[in-house]
């Protein structure tokens, strides 16, 4: 089963399906991966195959390569679109996470002021003031909310740290429209958030939390459990068009 574990502090430029071309921030180790969620579907494998052994990247470290990097592109004329916290785990969990925010947003506005700077995360840190305050200061605050079911967030994120799904959607509107939802639709032999019972009551969700915009997605790459399965282009349409009805903007990737 082949796994990515993403360079680090910085990666690519890659292409985002939702994002375009992306310079990705990596503040995990390079050899592993830490996350709170311990996702069935992640791309990165699961936590325990990859346990890391060297440290997380410092906040100096991560500001001296982004810049060298930056540079590097600038002088290559070829800028990013987005700067994307994203890699082998959850962003937010490091201990110098929203100082990383300040550095970054300086060397955006040095380098490429008209990147955005965006963060994917799975929303377990959100309670935290200083995440919340830094959270406010991107352009893309994407956070994760695949269910409001409990056993089905159980069962596919695995939630390592104390998770209260209707703690997290409160938290989640005090952002006060300034977050972007992300969700993950699939199916499996017994794991499946498409059906009305899992969507109505997530689209309830959604519209209380009022976010800017919702992206749905599915699987795209190989996934270290076996047997799960895309949603289908048919089903992530219907789930985009009831988000969009419901006044929201929503993009689905396939």
């Amino acid at each position: 089963m082949s796994t990515i574990i993403y360079p680090s502090p910085i990666f690519g430029p890659v292409h985002s399906r939702r994002l375009g071309i992306s310079l990705g921030i990596n503040l995990m180790p390079a050899d592993g991966k830490i996350c709170t969620f311990n996702c069935i579907y992640c791309e990165c494998g699961l936590n325990e195959d990859h346990r890391p052994t060297l440290p997380r990247p410092t906040r100096e470290l991560v500001a001296e390569k982004l810049e060298a990097k930056l540079q590097e592109m600038a002088a290559e004329g070829q800028l990013p679109d987005v700067l994307t916290f994203a890699g082998n785990g959850e962003p937010t969990c490091h201990p110098h996470f929203a100082e990383i925010i300040d550095d970054t947003i300086r060397l955006r506005n040095q380098y490429c002021p008209k990147a955005k700077v965006s963060v994917l995360s799975n929303a377990t840190m959100i309670q935290h003031q200083k995440v919340h305050d830094a959270l406010m200061q991107v352009d893309n605050n994407i956070l994760k909310l695949d269910t409001i079911d409990p056993i089905y967030i159980n069962k596919v994120d695995q939630p390592i740290i104390p998770y209260d799904v209707e703690k997290v959607i409160e938290r989640l509107k005090a952002f006060q429209g300034h977050v972007i939802i992300q969700t993950m639709f699939m199916q499996g032999e017994d794991v499946d958030n498409t059906g009305e019972s899992f969507v109505g009551p997530w689209l309830e969700a959604v519209k209380a939390i009022a976010p800017q915009q919702v992206m749905i997605y599915t699987i795209d790459r190989e996934t270290p459990t076996q047997g799960l399965l895309k949603a289908t282009h048919e089903q992530l349409d219907q789930i985009r068009d009831r988000v969009i009805a419901a006044g929201i903007p929503c993009s689905a990737s396939y």
